[in-house]
């Protein structure tokens, strides 16, 4: 089984957050984890977040961070680039969408990411993206 995730269900993978140990066993299950090469800033951008929180020190994101990059370029995860046909996608299904949805860009690559390599689902816990989600013809799932 594949699954789609997105940057904060990978930084779950790295991170002690709400949730984490439910990722964790989650990707215990699935053979291969796909997101949008976007990520790479974005886990990035989390472990910031987290030595500015206090929560990790800046060693232990200089780990991580590794960590993250060695399962990247081994293909432990897998990157969808991100192409003018993934931005071109967000850009006709934004355009289509009523003015009730609430959608940041970042969160609009990683749907039209996981539609354009032929996902039903996408994993988040970001309650803007689960609720997107249909208009990029996928399912939300939260462990």
């Amino acid at each position: 089984m594949s699954a789609y995730f997105d940057s904060a269900y990978l930084a779950k993978c790295y991170l002690v957050d709400p949730e984490s140990n439910k990722v964790r066993e989650l990707v215990k299950r699935i053979h291969q984890v796909y997101s949008s090469a976007l990520c790479i800033a974005e886990v990035s951008c989390a472990l910031h977040r987290s030595i500015r929180e206090r929560t990790i020190t800046r060693d232990e994101a200089s780990h991580l961070r590794a960590t993250f990059l060695l399962d990247v370029s081994t293909g432990t995860m897998k990157m969808i680039p991100v192409t003018d046909i993934i931005l071109q996608t967000v850009e006709a299904t934004v355009a289509r969408m009523p003015d009730t949805v609430f959608l940041r860009a970042s969160d609009a690559v990683h749907l039209a990411s996981a539609q354009r390599e032929g996902f039903s689902e996408i994993w988040t816990n970001d309650r803007h993206m689960l609720k997107a989600a249909s208009h990029f013809g996928l399912t939300g799932r939260s462990v």
